[in-house]
This record gives structure tokens, sequence and C-alpha cells, in this order.
């Protein structure tokens, strides 16, 4: 399903957050190359952002990048009115960006868990309402979570706890913006090895899985296609991880 703008007949704007980088610069090509103009939403990785902006635009595409911590309400609400400003009701909403600490429930603190909660949880839902209130012409959000929704992995406990209060908000997000706005979430295995890693870290760390396909930001856009390609489903999530969810734990 390409969302369409209803008044001009142009594909409709897409917001990444977390777009500069990793997963999220895959989905904004991918996004670019299926004619969205992509606003770029980054937090410190400027060169990154303007990098991946000036190659969109080289390609014929349009893009915008926009610097925002996401740590406020405000912040949530600066990155949908820049896209507001730039190219009108905006049509597609990833909610990417995420920070990811090993962390177990003795070493959790109020701190640990605000600056978890914010980019992971928190914050989607308060683009997800902004979102929603400007997407005059319907609209698709997708939330990037983690195969360990299906877990309880307690290695990363303040980070798996948002992503399943995320994973919870997809489907009741589903029910509350219906029929005008879809919402799906994607659930990766392992992806990309930590920063200064290589992938024989990530084929040694990343666990058990059912399948030998190859898991790789590509896969994640191809998630993303297929979703808003999809007709007659709201609040459904993808796992993107080879079966791994299905192994419990699996670490």
């Amino acid at each position: 399903m390409h969302v369409q703008d209803v008044t001009e007949g142009a594909l409709r704007t897409a917001i990444v957050t977390g777009g500069a980088t990793r997963v999220g610069r895959a989905l904004c090509m991918r996004l670019a190359r299926r004619g969205h103009p992509v606003v770029v939403h980054y937090r410190t990785s400027t060169a990154e952002a303007e990098s991946l902006v000036a190659e969109i635009r080289s390609s014929g595409g349009q893009a915008l990048a926009v610097a925002a911590d996401l740590v406020n309400e405000a912040a949530c609400r600066t990155v949908i009115e820049a896209a507001v400003a730039w190219r009108g009701a905006p049509g597609i909403l990833v909610n990417n960006a995420s920070i990811f600490t090993r962390q177990t429930l003795a070493e959790t603190t109020e701190a640990s868990l605000v600056a978890e909660f914010w980019p992971n949880f928190f914050a989607p839902v308060l683009l997800s309402r902004s979102f929603a209130a400007q997407a005059s012409g319907g609209g698709v959000i997708i939330n990037l979570l983690d195969r360990r929704v299906k877990a309880n992995d307690t290695r990363f406990f303040a980070y798996t706890l948002a992503k399943k209060a995320l994973a919870d908000f997809t489907e009741l997000a589903a029910v509350a913006l219906a029929p005008a706005i879809k919402v799906f979430g994607i659930a990766p295995g392992p992806i990309l090895p930590p920063p200064g890693q290589d992938m024989a870290y990530l084929k040694e760390k990343g666990g058990k899985r059912l399948l030998e396909d190859a898991l790789d930001p590509d896969a994640i856009a191809d998630a993303m296609d297929a979703l808003l390609g999809l007709r007659g489903s709201t609040g459904q999530t993808l796992f993107i991880d080879a079966g791994q969810h299905l192994l419990g734990n699996g670490v």
C-alpha cells in the first residue's frame, strides 16, 4: 500500500526516527526508493544524517534531516512539526530510534529506567500521538520492537521491559487509531553487531536460530515494504529473527 497524498496525488512523507545509521539508514533508503519524501531524524549522528540526505537527493529523492533528542514531549513534537512544515501532513511514521543497555534488575535504577524508556517507549507513544493528529489523509505507523518481546531476557531488563510495553502499545494504538491509521510492529533478531564489533561477534553471540536466512538491515526494510503493502490487517507484528522468538530466550 503506497500512502498517497489525497490532495496532490503524491506519495506522502515518511518519518524515520534514528534514521541516519544502521537499520534506520536502510529504512530511509528503501522509503526514498519507493518515492516517499523522507524525514531523517537523528540525535548526534549529524555527519551521517547529512550524508544520507545528500545521497537521497543525488538519486532524485527528497529528504530532510531533523535533529532531536527524544527525551521529552517537546522534542517529539519538533520532529512531527518539522515534517509538516516541510511537506504537509506525513503518511508514514517508523519508530526506529532506540538505545540498548546491558543491565540486570539488580543494576536497574530510576535513572536507567527513565533513560531506556524514553527512546524505547515514551517517545514512540508521543510521536504516534502527534503523527495521528497531523495525518489527515490516514497513514501507517511501524514500531521497531525486538524478538525479546516473546522472551524474558533478564540481561537487558529495562530495555526488554520497554520493548514489551511498545509491543502492547502497537496493538492498543491499532485499536485507538483505526480505521484511519494502521499500526504494525517489526521485531528483529540480531541484525548488526554492536559498534566496534564485527560479524563474527554477532555469529558467536547472536543465539540459536531455526533458519539460515541472512539477517541484515535490508531484511527489515523488506518487512517494512510488506507491511506497507498489506491489506486488511493492523496491529500485527512481523518477527524477522530466523525463528529465534520461537525458542524462548534463545540465548
